[in-house]
């Protein structure tokens, strides 16, 4: 089998096989590692992290540094950073391989714990900076709501009423992802298959 070529595409818009040297990519792998890297990108992570990941996660074997630069077509620097990247999120790590000096990766497999570390460390911290946020700016409200000027009362009334709503699901926010990370650190996969199996 020849390995794919990203830019190749057939009539129906899958990925063609073309000749290439070094690491294959099945069509299933270049579609996958593909979407993965839009979905990922729309998150505000960077495309290739996706990518990489997605390719690591389908592959049945370690890969090396070298083996993901020429199945992406992407440069030593891109690799190496993105790799890093990912190793700082817990959802690629080094292996060894007996007999060969070189760096090998492989990807968490376990998803839920892979998206509960993000919950925690990213969207976790952007709710805990909202709430903060709004917590000042209804402390900063107080004093205009004891204004002499009425039109001055009614709008810190209204603003004060409508950031405290904001705040209330602020709060309710950083419950579930609480909730969801402290469920995490239990075996959740059979739980998340359960829920994601289609109905019969």
């Amino acid at each position: 089998m020849d390995p794919v070529d990203f830019a190749a595409r057939d009539a129906s818009g899958k990925p063609e096989r073309v000749s290439r040297e070094g690491k294959e990519l099945w069509p299933s792998e270049a579609a996958v590692s593909d979407r993965v890297g839009r979905l990922i990108e729309f998150w505000g992570f960077k495309r290739n992290m996706g990518r990489v990941w997605s390719v690591l996660y389908l592959s049945p074997d370690p890969l090396s540094a070298e083996d993901l630069r020429e199945a992406l077509q992407l440069s030593s620097g891109a690799v190496s950073m993105t790799l890093s990247e990912l190793g700082r999120w817990g959802v690629v790590r080094k292996v060894w391989v007996q007999g060969d000096r070189r760096d090998y990766f492989s990807a968490e497999i376990q998803l839920w714990k892979m998206i509960s570390r993000v919950f925690n460390e990213r969207e976790k911290a952007e709710v805990e900076n909202a709430i903060e946020a709004f917590e000042e700016a209804l402390v900063s409200l107080e004093p205009l709501k004891a204004s002499p000027d009425p039109k001055v009362r009614a709008r810190a009334e209204l603003q004060f009423e409508r950031i405290t709503n904001l705040l209330e699901l602020a709060r309710l926010g950083k419950r579930l992802l609480d909730a969801l990370v402290t469920t995490a650190k239990i075996d959740a996969e059979p739980l998340v298959r359960f829920l994601l199996q289609r109905p019969k």
